[in-house]
């Protein structure tokens, strides 16, 4: 019956969602099984909504064919509450779009912006997004305010149920009701009078009952997200603030949230920041509850952020302070610890803010005043150097992942979420720590927002045997009598109810409490099809079912490095993988990777295993760029590119045809090259005689017919042997070693091109002009840096070819005499991480090191766009490419929300696709800016970036020559 639901479901709705955004494969219905939580569920259906039409839509005929659906964002949620075995509806990259207020006050947004991006946004302006989970880089404002996500500054006073003013929400029934506009609202009175007059109802019961009012007010007077949000019932008279209300923390089992309108904060601009470190946990605690009392003139709080980390915590991130620490207490020379007992140290990171530097100076002199209480295992700094307080902070949001990352391959990193009230943290900490201990969970850590009251424990776990399955459930309930019985704290402070929580609703409330909350869900839900089993459960052992496998992959021993294992599948990798959203993200080919391997393993399944492998081959192997960036956003630094370049490795054996044919290119690659030349004049050839119209349509279809390489507009004429010295003259001059790439060796100029020289002439032109001798390694044109065997899966000839290229640059820098330029930065950064005993520069670096001193710029009016390349970001190079953008042009784009470029060596041609949609947010931004070029340093890079920019882009290096001429030198 369910299964010709779920068919008649599919069929009414393929014809206003198109097929391309319905999900029912095995790959994909997997790869979305899986959020950052520690429960899987693998869903029937999974869409990709777009807009609120299909959303009150798919609500209607989910209503009628009885069918539950679940609703999920960024997927970094913890306790369950984005997962489904039935209908998902993604709300992610579709759904962000954003308004805001003329004062900048007050901002509207779709539940698909990452929390990260508002910012962005609104710091121009001097404000922030209030909500400040340590997720806000990777979590989107829909999770965030539907789990009423805090974080480490906003505390119970500048929350999601704070700062929120309106929501615009789609009913289970399809209806669509915004509550900050009149019109809507007096629909809604008319269409829905029952649902009006039953929330007033349920307003007055709750504030005729003294003691249940009285209760809520103290319940949320520290943070609490158990169960659904009553605190409106007391806080509101207007039935439609009580319902915009209701959403916050909802998790989605009441209404879709379509859009919200919230209040900004203003966003400090003197900030500054300790690490204060403590020989005990009671100290710390109790140093805290001594910032928390501290208050300037006005009443406002001096302390904006406390946040504890325990000694496993730093344990975890290797601390200098707490190898200090270890070291010393294993010598015994640290008064009042017990010899190699390092468990008592821990670290409360403290913030403070304010409106001028002097005003943060009384800031920290008072907070300091307040700490000579207190005794501090090393002096109490502050620092407003935001360098500095800026890696403290890191430290802090990596925690989770990265004590994660510590666990035992093939466990299961949870993480569970509390409350208590101030005054009783000292004590209730302690014993927390001790509960945790009695059950065995010798590696647990505990942190979090100690300046609330509110701490997370991480615990690692084997749900391999009933005895630990018994185990976690024990630590459950000791936990629940501890928070509840004896400190009345919240069960859930943050994280969500989800199903980790959803048995404890209503031993934590009581009664009268959740019966209100049924009541609220009767209203919203009646059919009870909004995400069931979330915050309402009538499995008491829910929490301990349908845990997520993290099985080991079956590469380890072959990735360089190994650090897959160590995925928590958290999604903080998301937000710099440029496929997700596509195909797949880099966490869900970390899931399907892991799934297939146990499959491999265990022998089991050989059917679903040869489906999975096949159906993962497009979207989790051809479309990974491999471009290596989502490291740079994961905690545990772990590059998906990795685990891709060597299943790509696997499909090529040694022996195998395409191994070989690897091979004779490395040992033939001046030939290859040379043979590539004329591909590239014939197709000249053919866009001189046909046009750019008719040639495009020709090699648009032969590609699609054929799989032929993409040809594009932006391809370029072929660039003639050079016939370059081995070396320059002029002796006495300083010298470099230039190393054109391989394919700035063998592509010229594109048939439009806005400069008149290739870039190896430009370059060496730029170098002399000012004053450098070039030198060229010999046997140049048989060079190269590997990458494009590495990127195939060949990484032994890459590393070949890296090694004869270092032999080349040794002998040409006479021995490292003189610096290495590559005028590539994919290619430039293979060689640092293969090369190691000489300085290598690609332009942007070296021209801004060597050169800068030795030119005049003179800056150009002409607005001008900038692309930072993959290897750019992961060098940390970005800045300087803007910078010496900024010599040149008195207007430089940065475009927004544009990363890696998707074109990733020869990908660009072969799944132009992926290019595409990697720069779908490019070309507005730049019409709107009225810019007519831009600038790289990655000729591949730049190629893709013509032709989806509709503007040419070309190497810096053409930049900087245009605004600079020789400066001036004393006459010897």
């Amino acid at each position: 019956m369910k299964e010709r639901s779920y068919m008649a479901f599919l069929q009414e709705a393929r014809p206003f969602i198109p097929q391309e955004r319905i999900y029912t494969d095995e790959l994909r219905r997997l790869a979305w099984g899986t959020d950052a939580g520690f429960y899987r569920l693998i869903p029937r259906i999974v869409i990709r909504s777009k807009n609120e039409d299909e959303i009150s839509q798919l609500l209607k005929l989910a209503s009628r064919h009885g069918l539950p659906v679940t609703f999920r964002a960024a997927g970094t949620s913890l306790s369950g509450q984005a997962i489904s075995d039935s209908i998902l509806i993604v709300a992610g990259k579709h759904w962000e779009k954003y308004t805001l207020s003329s004062d900048h006050e007050q901002i509207t947004l779709q539940p698909g912006i990452i929390g990260q991006r508002v910012n962005e946004i609104l710091a121009p302006y001097g404000r922030k997004f209030a909500p400040d989970p340590a997720s806000v880089k990777s979590a989107m404002v829909g999770g965030i305010v539907m789990n009423n996500a805090s974080g480490m500054n906003c505390g119970t006073h500048a929350n999601s149920d704070k700062v929120l003013l309106s929501v615009r929400i789609v009913l289970a029934d399809g209806t669509v009701l915004d509550t900050g506009c009149p019109v809507s609202r007096a629909s809604f009175e008319v269409t829905h009078r029952d649902f009006i007059r039953r929330i007033c109802e349920l307003r007055d019961q709750v504030r005729a009952d003294e003691k249940l009012a009285e209760r809520i007010r103290y319940k949320y007077s520290i943070k609490n997200v158990t169960g659904l949000n009553l605190l409106p019932f007391v806080r509101f008279d207007d039935p439609f603030d009580i319902i915009a209300h209701l959403m916050v923390g909802s998790e989605g089992t009441l209404a879709f949230l379509s859009e919200v309108t919230m209040k900004t904060e203003y966003d400090y601009p003197c900030k500054a920041s300790a690490m204060l470190y403590f020989k005990t946990i009671k100290e710390a605690c109790r140093a805290v509850v001594a910032l928390k009392n501290v208050t300037n003139e006005t009443g406002e709080w001096t302390v904006k952020g406390a946040e504890l980390l325990d000694w496993k915590s730093l344990a975890s991130v290797n601390g200098p302070v707490f190898l200090r620490y270890k070291g010393e207490v294993a010598s015994s020379i640290l008064p009042g610890v017990e010899p190699g007992d390092e468990s008592g140290l821990t670290a409360v990171l403290t913030e403070t803010k304010a409106r001028t530097p002097e005003e943060l100076h009384r800031n920290i002199t008072t907070i300091e005043n307040v700490l000579r209480a207190f005794h501090t295992y090393i002096p109490v700094h502050f620092t407003d150097k935001p360098e500095e307080y800026s890696q403290y902070w890191a430290i802090r949001s990596g925690i989770f992942p990265s004590v994660g990352g510590t666990r035992k391959p093939g466990t299961t990193c949870l993480i569970e979420d509390i409350a208590f009230h101030i005054e009783n943290l000292p004590e209730a900490t302690v014993e927390l720590q001790q509960l945790i201990a009695r059950h065995g969970y010798d590696d647990a850590c505990i942190y979090g927002h100690a300046l609330e009251g509110n701490y997370h424990f991480i615990i690692n776990q084997s749900f391999g045997s009933d005895e630990e399955v018994k185990r976690y459930e024990d630590l459950m309930n000791a936990v629940k009598t501890l928070v509840v019985d004896k400190y009345d704290g919240s069960l859930k402070a943050e994280h969500g109810t989800g199903r980790n929580m959803a048995p404890f609703v209503r031993y934590e409330w009581g009664e009268a409490a959740f019966e209100v909350m049924k009541a609220v869900k009767s209203l919203f839900d009646p059919k009870g099809l909004l995400n069931p089993g979330v915050i309402f459960n009538d499995d008491p052992q829910c929490h301990i079912k349908n845990f997520k496998p993290l099985p080991l992959l079956a590469t380890r021993d072959e990735l360089r490095g190994g650090t897959e294992d160590k995925c928590i599948e958290c999604g903080f990798c998301e937000v710099n993988c440029l496929s997700c959203g596509f195909t797949l993200s880099s966490r869900q080919r970390i899931v399907l990777q892991r799934e297939i391997s146990r499959l491999r393993q265990s022998g089991k399944e050989p059917e679903r295993l040869a489906l999975l492998e096949k159906q993962y081959k497009y979207p989790g192997n051809q479309t990974c760029a491999g471009d290596g960036l989502c490291s740079m956003s994961c905690p545990m630094g772990i590059n998906t590119g990795d685990l891709t370049h060597m299943i790509r490795q696997r499909a090529l054996p040694k022996g195998s045809l395409g191994y070989k044919a690897g091979n004779f290119a490395a040992n033939h690659f001046a030939g290859i090259k040379s043979s590539l030349r004329p591909i590239l004049g014939l197709a000249n050839f053919g866009h001189s005689i046909l046009g750019t119209k008719a040639m495009s349509n020709i090699a648009k279809g032969m590609h699609n017919a054929l799989g032929v390489p993409l040809w594009t507009p932006a391809m370029p004429k072929p660039l003639p042997p050079c016939s370059l010295p081995y070396r320059g003259e002029g002796k006495g001059k300083e010298a470099v070693v230039y190393f054109p790439s391989c394919i700035n060796q063998t592509m010229g100029l594109p048939k439009k091109s806005p400069v008149e020289q290739p870039l190896v002439n430009k370059m060496v032109s730029l170098l002399q002009k000012a004053g450098y001798e070039v030198i060229f390694p010999a046997n140049m044109e048989s060079l190269c840096c590997g990458t494009i065997w590495e990127s195939k899966g060949m990484p032994d000839i890459a590393d070949r070819k890296s090694a004869e290229l270092e032999a080349a640059l040794w002998e040409a820098s006479e021995q490292g005499r003189y610096p290495v330029l590559c005028d590539q930065s994919p290619c430039l950064h293979r060689m640092r991480e293969t090369i190691k005993k000489m300085k290598l520069y690609e332009p942007a670096e070296f021209i801004y090191t060597f050169l800068k001193d030795k030119l005049v710029f003179t800056q150009t009016d002409r607005p001008v766009a900038i692309h930072i390349t993959c290897s750019m970001r992961k060098m940390g190079l970005a800045n300087t490419l803007i910078e010496l953008a900024h010599l040149c042009s008195t207007h430089v784009l940065i475009p927004e929300e544009v990363g890696c470029c998707g074109f990733a060596g020869d990908r660009g041609f072969t799944y132009p696709e992926l290019n595409a949609y990697a720069l779908r947010k490019l070309r507005p931004q730049i019409e709107a800016a009225g810019i007519s070029i831009g600038y790289s340093n990655s000729r591949t890079c730049e190629i893709g970036l013509t032709t989806n920019a509709g503007i040419p882009y070309v190497s810096i290096a053409y930049l900087v020559d245009q605004c600079t001429k020789p400066k001036m030198r004393d006459k010897e």
